[in-house]
């Protein structure tokens, strides 16, 4: 399938082949969510080649700080085995020693930044030991958070704001429209801030009106196109950006030039 313009997914999950199944499935129960896919390497970039999609940002999720290197581990490989297909961002986890040293050591296998996950890492990002993990990366790479669950308050809209002037030089997204199930609390507490958001996990429980205004708040310039794979197939997903009628040069911001600024890959 070919678009007038490049699309990149700046958020998706892969796993090893071994334990896809089993992962995704948790994932599914975590979020009463039916999957959409298997969760390996292979099957998404089969999905990318089907929809068009010329790259991934795959992401890692540690849920223990003893299990970060070898899940980081897995994703280096990946990445590196798929180098023009695929872009990843390594994980942390609060209860870790060095921080520090493990994105130095991510980044120099070429990962791009890193990614938290606070509800299934069972932290909060207003916990004193996450601010390690903030000045291991402010200044050096960015970061994404999965942000917003009304269930729980580990990744709420309204712990950002702190973050960044603790941290005012963390580059930063904040996944699904800055807060799954929270997008009201998102748009307070988010709207006047830098950081990025993307669209993932949205369109399934946003009405398209509410979207069209959460993207004129953030602005064209902040918004990333995301899919959350294996949680949704790719083409929908499209579909369902391309359905607002928004004007191409948006839409080319949005699918792919305002995450190439982003990391610097212009």
């Amino acid at each position: 399938m070919a678009y007038p313009y490049r699309i990149i997914d700046c958020h998706t999950h892969i796993y090893p082949e071994k334990i896809a199944a089993k992962a995704v499935k948790s994932i599914g129960d975590f979020y009463d969510i039916p999957m959409d896919e298997n969760g390996t390497a292979e099957a998404l970039l089969r999905q990318m080649k089907e929809t068009g999609i010329s790259r991934s940002l795959a992401l890692a999720v540690a849920v223990e700080a003893r299990q970060v290197e070898h899940i980081n581990d897995f994703l280096i490989a990946a990445v590196n085995a798929h180098p023009n297909e695929l872009w990843g961002f390594a994980t942390l986890h609060a209860d870790m020693e060095d921080p520090g040293k493990e994105v130095e050591r991510v980044l120099k296998a070429g990962m791009k930044g890193i990614k938290l996950h606070p509800d299934m890492q069972h932290f909060s990002l207003a916990d004193s030991k996450t601010d390690r993990l903030f000045a291991a990366c402010e200044g050096v790479c960015p970061m994404m958070f999965h942000t917003g669950d009304s269930r729980y308050h580990n990744s709420n809209p309204s712990l950002i704001p702190g973050i960044l002037r603790k941290h005012p030089r963390l580059k930063l997204i904040c996944a699904h429209f800055g807060g799954y199930t929270e997008w009201d609390e998102a748009a307070r507490y988010l709207a006047d801030t830098n950081v990025m958001v993307d669209t993932s996990s949205t369109f399934f429980a946003v009405p398209n009106e509410r979207v069209m205004q959460l993207i004129s708040l953030y602005g064209e310039d902040r918004i990333l196109f995301g899919t959350d794979f294996p949680m949704w197939r790719a083409i929908p997903e499209i579909q369902n950006l391309l359905s607002l009628g928004l004007p191409e040069t948006m839409l080319k911001k949005i699918f792919s030039e305002n995450l190439l600024r982003f990391l610097g890959e212009e």
